[in-house]
């Protein structure tokens, strides 16, 4: 098991990112869209934003409860197929079959019946999600024990994210404008499902191997409660470092996803958004993948550590020029639009490579400090604080877009990328004490605080 992963095994586990982006990035892209846009863009007139707004926030703050609950599950799990697996096999089809519900309202218009509905789909596609994502990432730090190997399948879990993120941001666009948001969903839904289970094989036959090390392990040491494997998480410095940069960041991130079709139809002037909000992706995702090599270059030079905080610094004071993006005198508006997009890439690409991976570090920190293995509660425990953080992004994106979001008064648009730098510029300043090695023994650590201190 501490041997080198075999590159197809790799390749394999690390395909998974491409349906988990498609399904999450076309939810923040679209949902709030689907439920109160409409042909002027016009938010204020919407009776049922508020509504809609406090519906995706309580159901984000519902979730996060579910992960930890989860992540404890999975890590004391004992079967035949290793701890994680099952989780995945049983819990994908149910996850697609509410991505799909999501999308087919009991009523036409704005309803309080579709508000419930919202609600309840939103809910258990959520649970499903978390039981299915959830177990599959909290392999990576068992089957991949070597930093070169994390690196390895974090980079390649980039570039499949964003195969996955440009369905949702560029194929979903044309599919909505052709067919519909149904037969959008269906087939982003198709895809998540064959993505995950093929993620599987690629880590099924060393999960099982490294089944038995573990469970003797885990017995060696005093088990612990849900809520004791939770507070002692948070009593891991690294942890809570890495963890409130990651949030702000991504907060920041999820608004300006979302603000995407109605900036398309109120700034630069599309009816039918779906198509150029396929090319302002498309232009996005493009820079990030020329990028994405340079980044982890970068990171086999440097450290990862390093190369994730300039990405978040340039974020933080990239973010803030949307606010002029299309308002520039003497300038196509929609060339505006697509210069902004390109360099966007830049700010995404180093802070969308490197977490999982610098999680797998902070769980390998852990073992160092307890002797026990239980990445399956580091990670749901990031996804808690995550997603109770996180829940804040929906709320935050109605009441700007309230503030206006029409062609004539786009003040709402406007202030997304300020509010999102500041949030990115706030994570790095919290990571920078940030001070874990790549490679993390009980030595490199006590090498790094030393070399830290003097």
């Amino acid at each position: 098991m501490n041997g080198r992963m075999p590159l197809a095994s790799r390749l394999l586990y690390a395909s998974g990112s491409l349906g988990g982006n498609a399904l999450g990035r076309t939810r923040d892209l679209w949902l709030i869209f689907f439920y109160l846009g409409d042909d002027d863009g016009d938010v204020e007139r919407k009776g049922a934003a508020f509504a809609i707004g406090a519906v995706l926030v309580i159901g984000r703050l519902i979730e996060a409860f579910d992960d930890p609950l989860i992540g404890y599950w999975s890590d004391r799990t004992r079967t035949r197929w290793g701890r994680r697996i099952p989780f995945v096999l049983a819990a994908t089809p149910f996850m697609a079959i509410f991505f799909v519900l999501l999308w087919i309202p009991p009523n036409p218009g704005e309803t309080i019946g579709n508000v419930i509905w919202l609600f309840a789909i939103f809910w258990f596609f959520n649970l499903f999600s978390t039981l299915s994502g959830g177990p599959l990432e909290s392999l990576l730090p068992e089957i991949a024990r070597r930093n070169d190997d994390r690196l390895s399948i974090v980079g390649w879990q980039v570039a499949f994210g964003v195969v996955g993120t440009a369905i949702a941001f560029i194929g979903t666009g044309f599919l909505v404008d052709a067919f519909g948001f149904v037969a959008m969903a269906i087939i982003v839904a198709v895809v998540a499902v064959v993505s995950r289970y093929i993620a599987l094989t690629g880590a099924w036959r060393r999960t099982i191997e490294a089944s038995p090390q573990i469970y003797a392990e885990d017995e060696a040491v005093e088990r612990l409660s849900v809520w004791k494997s939770i507070t002692t998480c948070l009593q891991n410095d690294q942890f809570l470092v890495f963890l409130p940069s990651f949030i702000l960041y991504s907060v920041g991130v999820q608004i300006i996803t979302g603000v995407l079709p109605f900036y398309v139809e109120s700034v630069l002037g599309r009816d039918e958004p779906g198509a150029m909000v396929g090319v302002l992706s498309a232009c996005a995702l493009g820079v990030l993948t020329l990028i994405l090599p340079v980044a982890i270059l970068l990171a086999r030079r440097r450290s990862k550590r390093e190369v994730y905080g300039w990405g978040m610094l340039f974020a933080g004071l990239y973010f803030p020029l949307f606010s002029i993006a299309g308002f520039l005198p003497g300038i196509p508006v929609v060339a505006q639009g697509i210069t902004y997009a390109l360099f966007i890439g830049i700010a995404l690409a180093p802070v969308q490579t490197f977490p999982n991976a610098l999680i797998a570090d902070i769980t390998d920190y852990d073992t160092v400090l307890s002797g026990q293995r239980r990445e399956a509660v580091y990670y749901a425990t990031q996804q808690t604080l995550e997603k109770i953080a996180g829940a804040a992004g929906p709320g935050i994106l109605v009441a700007l877009l309230a503030l206006g979001s029409t062609a004539d008064d786009p003040l709402g648009i406007r202030l997304v990328g300020p509010v999102a730098g500041i949030l990115a510029l706030a994570g790095y300043v919290v990571f920078r004490r940030y001070r874990l090695p790549d490679h993390v023994t009980e030595e490199s650590v006590a090498a790094a605080s030393a070399a830290r201190q003097s």
